[in-house]
């Protein structure tokens, strides 16, 4: 059976290298707090974290656009489609 085709599909290797270098920045941030290293050092680091995290987000709503949108409006799901990718984007702007 064919995997669906996703908006990331082309990427998704890219994808897959980009989120284990988090999983692994993520790690080290442990390995600050075990450390007791300074706080500013490991509030850094987080940030880090943060910004590739929506790095990866924002790839993912551009995919999203251009090819899950793409065909919601081929099969008449546009409106649907549309509403879910702006509650993702609600979801991605929350903090704190």
């Amino acid at each position: 059976m064919t995997a669906p085709q996703r908006g990331y599909s082309a990427t998704k290797d890219q994808l897959t290298a980009r989120l284990r270098r988090i999983e692994g920045q993520v790690r080290g941030i442990e390995k600050m707090v075990d450390d007791d290293r300074y706080c500013i050092d490991v509030l850094t680091q987080i940030s880090a974290v943060q910004a590739a995290l929506d790095k990866v987000g924002l790839g993912l709503l551009d995919g999203h656009a251009r090819h899950c949108m793409h065909e919601g409006a081929r099969t008449g799901r546009a409106d649907e489609v549309a509403e879910e990718m702006m509650a993702a984007i609600g979801r991605l702007m929350k903090r704190g």
